[in-house]
């Protein structure tokens, strides 16, 4: 009765997407030739949607105790191909950065991404539940002052600093926290490869946004077109590729379990 129960939440979740990113597209406005930012946008977009269809189907397929990390990422992939279809209509309309809605989109979705690390490991073994706020907590003080800087409640340079530190104590937590050491005490090899990848994400991957903070407030600004640009293609490693390690581990161990 549960997995027909969950077949149904993922068949439901799929048709929603479907009605939802139809609707928004049409009503969009239309792109002007050669914006490529505006390009850039829309082709995050549609990527982002089409995870997202695909996680729910292998979340379906798979079920059991991975079921929950692949909604999850069809979650993330959902929340943020929403705002892209937003943050798209912003740029092409005003040419200014989607400042406001990319924050909304980063403090649903990488507090997600970050509880992934637990999920997966709990999908193995037996984790404590400080792995889960810890990494929960700490992005929060990576965004939250990161936003109020950006949105002037804050000094630019507190912001930063601030952000900074919950950044690094998520790096921390991965590498060489409890996080880390269950992953190599305890997950198979697919799992090891896979937290290896996702953690060297959140270092190489999330550090552009720093960098695009530094740039266009303390180091006298940076062109817009371009770091959107920039901040748009890096979502195809930060949340759809992200995803898709999550999905090598599941159908790694389910594939060994058949």
């Amino acid at each position: 009765m549960f997995n027909k129960s969950v077949n149904v939440w993922h068949k439901a979740g799929v048709v929603g997407l479907f009605a939802l990113g139809s609707s928004s597209v049409f009503a969009s406005t239309m792109l002007q030739s050669g914006d490529f930012v505006g390009y850039s946008f829309w082709l995050i977009s549609m990527a982002l949607a089409a995870s997202t269809m695909f996680f729910l189907m292998e979340a379906l397929r798979m079920g059991g105790k991975w079921a929950t990390s692949l909604t999850v990422s069809a979650l993330v992939t959902f929340i943020a191909a929403f705002h892209y279809m937003y943050m798209r209509e912003v740029w092409v309309s005003t040419g200014t950065s989607p400042t406001d809605f990319r924050y909304i989109d980063w403090l649903l979705t990488v507090p997600l991404l970050m509880i992934e690390f637990y999920l997966i490991l709990a999908a193995i073994t037996k984790v404590s539940g400080g792995v889960f706020w810890r990494l929960l907590i700490g992005t929060l003080v990576m965004l939250v002052p990161g936003y109020m800087g950006e949105a002037g409640y804050l000094n630019v340079t507190v912001g930063f600093v601030i952000g900074m530190l919950g950044w690094f104590y998520i790096l921390y937590e991965i590498f060489a926290g409890e996080a880390s050491k269950v992953a190599a005490a305890e997950a198979p090899p697919a799992v090891q490869k896979a937290y290896g990848l996702m953690k060297w994400t959140v270092t190489i991957g999330w550090a552009i946004y720093p960098i695009g903070y530094f740039l266009g407030y303390m180091a006298g600004g940076t062109d817009q077109g371009t770091l959107n640009i920039v901040y748009n293609l890096a979502d195809v490693l930060n949340k759809i590729a992200f995803g898709l390690f999550i999905w090598y581990a599941a159908n790694e161990d389910t594939s060994a379990k058949a």
